[in-house]
């Protein structure tokens, strides 16, 4: 119960001391949450009203746009609201908190990229046991499983690091409260059930990557056997997109996660957490969803409804 007594809240110390860079830095990330919230809101909306856009991928799409927002969600207002009213105050609970949901909506994220490409692999390598393998009860598991599985980890992950005593510095080198650096204020050095929990997190991570390669591996040796050079150069300008935002995302959490506790704070492990959980969001929408054609018509399809509301309103 040390750290309980003897911790009543943190403080997140984000990039700089200086007022007028914390606006600044406000200003940047309140129009990045707008942008993120506004694209994926419209994604998710065209997705669960249109009735043309109900196969898998895109329920597994409209999976991954509600992930991003709460995921995005989960470290950006708080971030800038400290930022507007020169805080860097996080209370203990409001830190377990976003410390549980930064590992629960980033596990639940790379569940679903895994299976979207194992999607994606069924629809373009097994496209007669397609319908079969992917019906909608199936889909609703897969999904009920990432999320379960993110939940798990978060749990793990919280109770076997704020269980640790604090009892030293409440300042975070971070502008969330994330794994290494509330590791770096335990007073204690033996941390085995965080190294327990790291090892499941990186177990959980490879098996998703080489899920990913493995699914990729397939769906571009299928494609390079199509004669028609236009539908290869297709299926490559939708898969690259989505392995360089994987690779973003996987490669900075494991930087992040496996660089020595001992290390000192630098300016560069802000910038690894801003790709690891700002920039996925960010670029999740345009690279799965915006740049794809059923998209695109179903939002033309919105904006004629609204512009037609419109005119027979003012009309009226």
């Amino acid at each position: 119960m040390n750290n309980l007594t003897m911790v009543t809240g943190f403080l997140l110390m984000g990039f700089s001391n200086t007022s007028e860079l914390q606006v600044l830095y406000a200003m940047l990330f309140l129009m990045m949450y707008l942008v993120v919230l506004m694209m994926n809101l419209l994604i998710f909306t065209l997705i669960s009203f249109d009735e043309y856009l109900n196969s898998p991928m895109y329920f597994f799409l409209k999976s991954l746009s509600f992930l991003d927002l709460c995921f995005i969600s989960t470290t950006l207002p708080k971030s800038i609201t400290n930022f507007l009213c020169h805080s860097r105050s996080i209370p203990f609970m409001g830190c377990i908190l976003q410390y549980f949901l930064v590992i629960f909506f980033a596990e639940s994220e790379l569940s679903i990229l895994t299976i979207m490409s194992y999607d994606r692999y069924g629809a373009i390598c097994q496209p007669l046991h397609y319908e079969v393998i992917m019906t909608r009860g199936t889909c609703v598991k897969m999904a009920t499983v990432s999320w379960l599985s993110g939940g798990l980890l978060g749990a793990l992950y919280s109770g076997s690091t704020f269980t640790l005593p604090f009892c030293g510095s409440k300042e975070i080198n971070q502008f969330f409260c994330d794994v290494p650096s509330l590791l770096r204020l335990s007073c204690s050095d033996i941390h085995i059930g965080v190294d327990v929990t790291l090892s499941i997190g990186i177990t959980f991570g490879i098996l998703c990557f080489t899920s990913i390669a493995i699914s990729y591996g397939h769906i571009f040796s299928t494609v390079l056997k199509i004669p028609a050079t236009e539908d290869q150069s297709k299926t490559f300008s939708t898969c690259m997109p989505h392995l360089i935002v994987l690779i973003v995302f996987i490669t900075t959490g494991v930087i992040l996660y496996l660089k020595p506790r001992q290390e000192s704070y630098s300016v560069l492990h802000l910038l690894l957490s801003i790709f690891y959980t700002v920039v996925p969001p960010t670029l999740n929408p345009v690279m799965y969803s915006l740049r794809n054609n059923d998209i695109k018509t179903s939002l033309m399809k919105l904006i004629y409804i609204v512009i037609y509301h419109l005119f027979s309103s003012c009309v009226c």
